[in-house]
């Protein structure tokens, strides 16, 4: 290692980077960038500021001489070339920010003495011709095969491209994009004189040890064992540099590697596409990757081995038992995936390990995990699929039943459902009966996995034997409708439940969001209205300890107005209470309210002419309690009836008469302090 420290200037003389293909692309979220900003505001005048090690890998000279737009610049001017094999997150992050310093500065203004022109020349690109030509060499990027490549061309450094196909948007150019608009946002704010003493910091003030890898050292392995600035690698983002590690250690002809190569550079682009195409919903990469792996390796569960020794290799699932989430990535990355289960195809030798990876290998896997991750999106994001509108409507509930805490392997069996079966009807009379057993999972109080636990059902090892033909789309579904029939019927599971509702009350039930939200979609098909008034993602993202909730107690934890006192004066403190958290006092909002504004009186809160954020304006739930003149218990007990008929009608089990109902809520006390009879 240089034990000389560089500043960004003495880095970038004479020089060129490209990150490789085996380097995953920009990670760096807001918390990085924020980080990033205010180590360059608080640093000292004149003072450094040690960023750490860049690690470098010389490009050879035949890679360099397919670099056809750059061949001008390495022979005319001797510029050198280098993959970064570790720091590509800083220095990305340098880039966008001297790129939103040019875009902030006039074109006949200097940067400390220095022009737009010569800065844009330096750090972002070059040109044979001295007026700004259309030859570029830009001095940063990614190669040419990596989808942040053009991204990062026309998007964050402004520039034309006539390869409009290649524009494919995936997680990390998503990052890039929100990068750049941080980094604009916050040097707007500042004058000329700020902006000049930013661009001295960041260019001359943060140092950096360089250390260039021989070649005697596998850049791979040395990619896997460096880390990032609060950002770890993700498994998929190891695995993808494991196997082109592994393709090239494969004994097979170089336009074989080549190939190979190319189709998980290929599959990679497809996954991230796919996992970040929605940028309000992006999907985990681990879950997917999670999900893919225990149904490729998957096999009968009739053993207690977790690797089989079959040609098969399949990880054995044990009913009684799953797979640690958090540990599969062992499997993957140090049980298959390793160079010692490399086949020696060209001498005939053979490894006796239960994996034998060769070409074919390794490029099903890329192949099937490409395939499978456009089916995953389109289960993720059903209203950006081509489903049907049925299909679409059941699996958006079942995804918003697994933003609650569903259990880790039915995205596996519904993406293997969805592969097996292609008739529509099955398909949402599966997912209809799916919703029905996990709705009751969470009415129950179950941990995530109990209720199949007791029902004798393992949805891992039915997408297994699903996936293996081993038991019939039909089956299944017959199967699930059977096993809710026996739970909703088991009188000892309903009282189970109205214990569990009857200690900890309503508010604090893990599925209340899900029902309410629920409760407004019915309301609104029966107005006849289109617009859904509750975004589900706002709606979950608020939990009990924010200021601003989502979810309302009509008559107020705080109740200290006159006008809560006067309607509840005759009930105990330990009543209040239980009315407070009863069903028919919560209210899913339409938008996150101050919890200042949950403590005004009824009337206050149903809003009019003058306050727009009351009742009378929000969701359907809102509309429909803003038509009640004033709410007292018996408003609570009347409306959680409702919610329980409603209940019962849409989840297909009974709780039973009114007041067996009112036993459920709780709530009995109302009928003696009001004077009700049954």
């Amino acid at each position: 290692m240089d034990k000389e420290l560089y500043s960004l200037s003495k880095i970038f003389t004479e020089k060129l980077y490209r990150i490789p293909d085996y380097q995953r692309g920009y990670a760096w979220n807001l918390k990085q960038l924020k980080d990033f900003w205010n180590d360059l505001e608080q640093l000292g005048d004149k003072k450094n500021h040690y960023v750490g090690v860049l690690t470098l890998e010389e490009v050879s000279s035949e890679v360099i001489n397919q670099w056809q737009n750059d061949s001008w610049i390495i022979q005319s001017k001797g510029y050198d070339a280098y993959y970064i094999v570790d720091g590509q997150q800083r220095l990305t992050t340098s880039i966008i920010l001297i790129q939103g310093l040019i875009e902030c500065t006039d074109k006949n203004t200097k940067l400390n003495y220095n022009t737009v022109e010569e800065i844009r020349k330096k750090y972002i690109f070059d040109s044979k011709d001295d007026d700004g030509g259309i030859s570029r060499s830009y001095i940063f990027g990614y190669e040419k095969d990596n989808p942040s490549y053009e991204f990062l061309k026309t998007k964050v450094f402004d520039e034309h491209s006539f390869n409009i196909s290649d524009k494919q948007e995936t997680i990390y150019t998503h990052n890039l994009e929100i990068a750049k608009i941080f980094f604009r946002d916050a040097l707007e704010k500042l004058s000329h004189t700020e902006r000049e003493n930013i661009f001295q910091k960041l260019t001359q003030h943060l140092l950096f040890n360089l250390f260039t890898i021989s070649n005697d050292i596998d850049v791979c392995i040395a990619f896997e064992t460096m880390n990032n600035r609060g950002k770890p690698l993700s498994v998929l983002e190891l695995l993808k540099n494991r196997l082109i590690y592994l393709s090239i250690k494969l004994n097979v002809e170089d336009y074989e590697k080549i190939d190979l190569r190319h189709s998980i550079n290929e599959a990679w682009k497809t996954v991230y596409h796919n996992l970040g195409k929605n940028k309000d919903n992006p999907l985990d990469d681990d879950k997917f990757l999670f999900n893919h792996f225990i149904l490729y390796f998957g096999k009968d569960t009739n053993t207690e081995d977790e690797i089989s020794a079959d040609e098969t290799f399949g990880v054995n699932i044990n009913t009684s038992r799953y797979i640690i989430r958090a540990e599969y990535y062992k499997v993957l990355l140090e049980k298959i995936f390793i160079s010692k289960n490399i086949v020696q195809e060209n001498n005939g030798e053979s490894s006796n390990n239960a994996i034998k990876l060769n070409t074919k290998f390794i490029n099903n896997y890329v192949r099937d995990l490409q395939q499978s991750v456009v089916l995953w999106h389109k289960i993720s994001n059903p209203y950006f699929s081509d489903f049907s509108e049925n299909e679409k409507i059941w699996l958006d509930k079942l995804n918003r039943l697994g933003n609650i805490g569903s259990i880790s392997a039915v995205p596996s069996l519904i993406m293997v459902f969805f592969k097996k079966e292609s008739n529509t009807e099955k398909r949402v009379r599966f997912l209809k009966a799916l919703e029905l057993l996990m709705f009751f999972s969470l009415l129950n109080g179950f941990p995530s996995h109990a209720i199949f636990s007791i029902t004798r059902f393992n949805p891992l090892e039915k997408a297994i034997n699903l996936s293996k033909s081993k038991v019939t789309a039909e089956k299944l579904i017959k199967e699930l409708e059977e096993m809710f029939h026996e739970v909703c019927c088991d009188k000892e599971a309903l009282k189970r439940i109205k214990s569990e509702f009857k200690t900890r009350g309503f508010y604090r039930w893990r599925g209340i969001k899900y029902f309410l939200y629920e409760y407004d979609l019915y309301l609104q098909s029966s107005s006849k209205h289109s617009q859904i008034k509750i975004n589900w993602y706002e709606f979950i993202k608020n939990d009990f300890t924010e200021d601003y909730r989502t979810v309302e107690h009509i008559y107020p934890q705080t109740a200290k107005d006159k006008y809560w006192r006067d309607a509840f004066e005759k009930y105990t403190i330990k009543e209040k209470n239980i009315l407070k958290n009863s069903l028919g006092n919560l209210l899913p909002l339409s938008s996150a309210k101050n919890s200042s504004f949950s403590n005004k009186s009824f009337l206050a809160k149903k809003g009019n002419e003058i306050n727009t954020i009351g009742y009378r304006y929000g969701s359907f739930s809102e509309n429909e309690v803003a038509t009640y003149e004033n709410w007292t218990a018996k408003e609570i007990l009347k409306r959680g009836i409702d919610l329980l008929n409603f209940m019962e009608e849409r989840w297909k089990f009974s709780i039973g008469n009114e007041q067996e109902k009112i036993e459920f809520l709780g709530i009995g006390f109302v009928l003696k302090k009001e004077g009700l009879s049954n």
